[in-house]
Order: structure tokens, then C-alpha cells, then sequence
């Protein structure tokens, strides 16, 4: 690990004071950066995440993704978790904090509003960055393909009725076009890319220059896309970080609580399986981070965009990257075979 990733907490806190200086001080001069949006997806955002996603997208051997029933306990791993815990973790969470250990500071209002948000979040396990935090913890990139693909298909199904019972609202409409535009955009587009480059590199070079020379030089491109994307996340929230400080850290909390729990349930549920390390990471990673856009969009279209939910769905995307990172540094820690 060179001198950059060792120290990479360090740069994400300076990226974080950073974002949140530049948000305060010149928010009306980034408003048009912000307002780049297709479906609720930001234009520059994506493109940093698109090249954050890459570096793993180019090492997919396509050949071996026929085995992929052999990870099937992976994959039920992380179809329990995701789906048959996650979201109803999240709700409980939301409820004992926002509605009874904040009564003191939240009206009833404000705390239905919160816990509402939240539950969107639980409601939508990652489709995108789980691709940098398995690539960052060194994750079998044929199998976080795969995961990420039941992960969609399940995600078309079930969001919205698991919306609809934990909130009680029965006219929900989920925005597909925000889902579909961020699937082609996270997942098809870099998979197409990364197929070509691969194949195209490997036929001229040969495998062994691909994995030496040409591999280890794209892991800064994708810590350097996360880092600015970090910068303009911060960016455009940063008037209303400075606005409510109280609320962010109250918001805060029950979600940094249901991140870690969620992590270290599947983390130890994939130990307790017998996965190796290179599938039970990506498979603890995925329950661990959100599809925030799918909730921010979701929240903003059923509560609006100053409203408490939507308030929640961006505090959990301002604080996934920091705590990912933790989780990835410990994942590297912890290792086997």
C-alpha cells in the first residue's frame, strides 16, 4: 500500500472539510453543477463513479461467469440479508431513535418524516459503489457481477411493496426511469467498456502485462474519482449541513448503527457459510451501502425536496463513503483464504 492509500481517511476528511466549505461559501456559483441531472442522476457524479466502477469492470473474465451457480451460497447470503433484513433492521432503527430517543428534539411530524426516509434506504441495498468497495477490498469481481445483477432484478420486484408495508402508503410509484437510468449508467455502460478493454488489451499484450503493468495503474484513477465525487457530494449539500448541524448528526447516528450492524451480520453469516474472503467481502458490501439514488429521488418525488425523508436519504449518502472506506480498511485486515 503506497504512501496515497495508506493515508486515504486523511484525504477523505480534507475532501469532506473541503466540500462542505466550497457548499457554504459558493452555493449559488455550483448550483448549475448540481442542477446537471438526468432522472435525479447527476451528470459529473456519474461519470466519477463511472470511472471509480471501471477498474473492476475491466478484470471480469466473462468465460467464468458460467460457474457463477457455484457461489450460490453467496448469493442466498446476500439475497437474506439485503431483502429479508435489511430493510426491516433499518425501520427499527429509525423508529427507536427518530420517534423515542429524540422525542425531546423531533416533533411527531419531523420524526415520522425521518423514519420514512430512512426506511427508503434500507429499502434499496447498493447496485453501484459496491463495485469500488469490492475492488478496494480485493472481491471477486466475476461474482460482484453477478450479485449486483440478482440484486437488480430482486429490486425491481420487491422495492416497492416492501416501501408500501413498512410506510403504510399504498400510491407509491417507484421513478424507473431513475432506476433504469442508473443501471445503464453504473452497470451496463463500464461493463461494455471493461469487456472491450480487456479483450482488446489482453489479445495485443498478453495477460501477464495486463495484470502487472496495466491493472495496478488504474487502482489511482478510481481513489481519485471517489475522492472528487466525495468533493462535489459534500458541495451541494454543504449550505444545509452548515444549516442543520444538529439534525445531520441525529440523522446520523441510527444510520451509521445500521450500517455497521448489517456489515458484521454478513460478514460473520459468511464466515459461518464457509465463503472464501473474495466472495464473502462483495457479499457483505452490497447490504452495507444504499442505491441513494434510487431513495433520494424516490423521497423527494412522494415528500418533496426540502421535506425531513429527503433530508435523510442525502445525510446517508454524505456519510456511506467515509464509513464504506472503514469497512473496506477492515475487511483488507481480515483476510483468509
Amino acid at each position: 500500500m503506497n504512501f496515497f492509500e495508506r493515508y486515504l481517511t486523511v484525504w477523505v476528511l480534507l475532501c469532506i472539510v473541503a466540500g462542505i466549505a466550497i457548499g457554504a461559501f459558493f452555493g449559488e456559483s455550483i448550483a448549475p453543477i448540481a442542477a446537471m441531472e438526468v432522472y435525479q442522476v447527476n451528470v459529473p457524479v456519474a461519470i466519477l463513479i463511472w470511472m471509480m466502477i471501471f477498474p473492476m469492470m475491466v478484470q471480469i473474465d466473462f468465460g467464468s461467469l458460467r460457474h457463477a451457480g457455484k457461489n450460490l451460497k453467496g448469493l442466498s447470503l446476500t439475497v437474506v440479508v439485503n431483502w429479508l433484513i435489511k430493510p426491516f433492521t433499518m425501520a427499527f432503527f429509525a423508529w427507536l431513535f427518530f420517534d423515542q430517543l429524540y422525542s425531546a428534539w423531533l416533533s411527531p411530524e419531523l420524526a415520522q418524516e425521518y423514519i420514512a426516509g430512512a426506511i427508503l434506504l434500507g429499502a434499496a441495498p447498493c447496485t453501484a459503489m459496491v463495485f469500488v468497495w469490492s475492488y478496494l477490498s480485493s472481491g471477486d469481481p466475476n461474482y460482484t457481477l453477478v450479485q449486483v445483477s440478482v440484486n437488480d432484478l430482486i429490486l425491481l420486484l420487491l422495492f416497492i411493496p416492501i416501501v408500501r408495508l413498512l410506510l403504510g402508503i399504498t400510491d407509491i410509484e417507484i421513478p424507473f426511469g431513475v432506476l433504469g437510468t442508473s443501471v445503464f449508467t453504473f452497470v451496463v455502460i463500464p461493463l461494455v467498456a471493461g469487456y472491450v478493454v480487456n479483450r482488446r488489451l489482453i489479445a495485443k499484450y498478453g495477460e501477464d502485462w495486463f495484470k502487472t503493468r496495466f491493472l495496478p495503474k488504474l487502482r489511482p484513477l478510481s481513489i481519485s474519482a471517489l475522492l472528487i465525487t466525495l468533493v462535489l457530494l459534500f458541495t451541494f449539500q454543504g449550505e444545509q449541513i452548515v444549516a442543520q448541524p444538529l439534525n445531520i448528526v441525529l440523522i446520523a447516528i441510527p444510520l451509521i448503527i445500521q450500517t455497521y450492524f448489517i456489515f458484521i451480520l454478513a460478514w460473520k453469516g459468511g464466515k459461518w457459510l464457509g465463503l472464501p474472503y473474495r466472495i464473502c467481502a462483495p457479499a457483505a458490501m452490497i447490504g452495507a451501502s444504499n442505491f441513494f439514488e434510487l431513495a433520494v429521488a424516490v423521497a423527494i418525488a412522494l415528500f418533496g425536496l426540502n421535506s425531513g425523508a429527503a433530508l435523510v436519504t442525502v445525510v446517508g449518502v454524505l456519510i456511506e463513503v467515509p464509513i464504506m472506506l472503514s469497512l473496506v480498511r477492515y475487511a483488507n485486515r481480515h483476510q483468509w483464504s
